[in-house]
């Protein structure tokens, strides 16, 4: 059995067995009488000899070094160029190899997996020791693989540092395995790829005009497709601006009280209204000043000196209808003690006035929270002990809404499609948005491509400006979105590649260098 696991234990003759503390170390020499030149004639005429020190692969969690006498033999040949050589023994050295060919692979398997620090670590556990410098320089000296031919490619980006440093990622749609790494992300390299690459038939890309632009000059042959995933996304952000804008106007109004709209509760004799926030203040005199200042032809710039703002806060002020636009969000933030306000404003409204009282009620009802925040909310009812005003319930926030449009009706909760349905007929704009994200995806999942056009048209001709923006930007790359949604090309795995290329990126701790992470990424499966 061991011979055929280890054949090269046949031609060795062992002489002592040495175990220490940390490792075994085996004496041995060679049984045969005779050596092999690298010309290929044998010679027995031993010139000298010595002992050679090798590393194998740890046996019991024990090092193991295999010290073998080696003998140096004259080259009997005339027309070799060799005087003497050094015996060699088939799959235990090489020249001037201080590892086994198994220890090596080994070693290499663990530096693709785990680069030099954590390798160096998971070695030593095993019984290795090697230090992070030997590792890196093991997976630098690999070769690379053969691309061969690819005729569906898949192109994607990835941030050496995020808004400064990108690079590209090549990958192999047939086999999900990465072909090419380089620096930038510009369409010539990508062109130039390609060029040498002519059996390329489908480009998976994203919606980058530069990918677009290199994959149309290195390839005319190919179908350039984009990817399903970023135009889902592409339009998610489009409608969370159109909800953005329709923002004041996603509270339910204000129904009966919790007996029901036929018994409302009669209204208490003193109400105190609640204080605005500071916030809220502050936004509103902001809206006006910087309207003010718009209506006099200043610019955004000149205002945001003025008023002391950031330029995209003015942006925010101008562009916003009404002053409720802008303290919307403010007013929908989400609070801890939100899910109770009912409860403590019927109980204050009883009488019951004592916070810590009202905390710990609340508290057996599931409250997760601190009694500091239930004084905080109790606190804009104390002014005049009067009665806590009748309080509505709190609208959803944009991204709420934006993913009840976003989700297939089908997966929605009951609540949710309640909730969504009663803001359709509320607000037609958000019942067009609605209709037209669902046309979208219908059209995306049942491959139905041919719909873009008419879909387009129908959204430019709406109302709804940043769907409209998102539409006029498809027919600027109309034929590779059409494509999208009509071919089953995907660019799951290269979205899948460059999740794997991430983590390999952060775990080399600041030696993600372009040659160490080139061949991890293309070598480490």
């Amino acid at each position: 059995m061991l011979l055929e696991l280890f054949p090269y234990l046949s031609t060795l003759l062992i002489e002592e067995v040495e175990r220490r503390p940390d490792k075994v170390v085996l004496r041995a020499r060679v049984r045969s009488t005779t050596g092999a030149c690298h010309c290929g004639h044998s010679s027995s005429r031993v010139h000298g000899g010595y002992v050679r020190t090798l590393r194998d692969a740890a046996v019991g969690g024990l090092g193991v070094v295999i010290e073998l006498h080696i003998r140096r033999f004259r080259c009997e040949n005339p027309a070799c160029t060799a005087v003497t050589f050094a015996e060699q023994i088939a799959g235990l050295t090489t020249p001037h190899g201080r590892y086994t060919p198994l220890l090596r692979g080994l070693l290499m398997q663990i530096g693709l997996a785990l680069a030099g620090r954590a390798g160096a670590r998971l070695a030593a556990a095993v019984g290795i020791t090697v230090g992070r410098d030997t590792l890196l320089r093991m997976v630098r000296a690999l070769p690379e693989p053969e691309i061969g031919e690819v005729e569906v490619l898949g192109v994607d980006d990835f941030a050496f540092r995020k808004g400064r440093h990108y690079g590209t990622v090549l990958i192999d749609m047939a086999t999900h395995r990465p072909l090419h790494l380089y620096d930038g992300r510009e369409g010539e390299d990508l062109a130039a790829w390609l060029q040498g690459h002519p059996e390329v038939k489908v480009i998976c890309r994203d919606r980058s005009s530069g990918y677009g632009e290199g994959a149309r000059v290195g390839a005319p042959q190919a179908q350039q497709v984009a990817d399903r995933y970023h135009l889902w996304a592409n339009l998610g952000q489009a409608v969370e601006k159109t909800v953005n804008a329709h923002r004041s106007r996603l509270a339910e109004p204000l129904a009966g009280t919790e007996d029901g709209p036929g018994h409302p509760e009669a209204e208490p004799e003193v109400v105190q209204p609640s204080k605005e926030l500071k916030i809220v203040t502050r936004l509103r005199e902001q809206h006006a000043a910087a309207h003010e200042l718009w209506a006099q032809e200043m610019s955004k710039a000149a205002i945001g000196r003025k008023l002391g703002l950031h330029q995209a806060t003015v942006r925010k002020l101008v562009n916003a209808r009404s002053a409720d636009d802008v303290v919307a969000k403010s007013l929908q933030r989400a609070h801890v003690v939100d899910p109770y306000v009912g409860y403590l404003h019927r109980r204050w409204n009883e009488g019951i006035r004592n916070a810590a009282q009202l905390y710990r009620e609340i508290q057996k009802l599931g409250y997760p929270g601190g009694e500091l925040a239930v004084q905080r909310h109790l606190r804009r009812y104390r002014t005049g002990r009067g009665h806590a005003p009748a309080v509505g319930p709190k609208p959803p926030s944009v991204r709420e809404v934006t993913s009840w449009i976003m989700t297939h009706p089908e997966h929605l909760g009951d609540g949710d499609a309640d909730r969504l349905h009663r803001l359709r007929e509320r607000n037609p704009e958000l019942d067009r948005l609605t209709g037209h994200v669902r046309k979208f995806a219908v059209m995306m999942t049942a491959r139905h491509g041919d719909r873009l056009e008419e879909w387009i048209a129908g959204v430019e001709h709406d109302t709804l400006a940043p769907l409209a923006g998102f539409a006029r930007n498809l027919r600027r790359d109309f034929d590779a979105v059409q494509n999208g949604l009509s071919l089953p090309h995907s660019s799951g795995a290269v979205e899948g590649n460059i999740n794997r290329l991430k983590m390999l990126k952060r775990q080399m701790f600041g030696r993600a260098s372009l040659d160490l992470l080139r061949k991890r990424v293309l070598l480490a499966r």
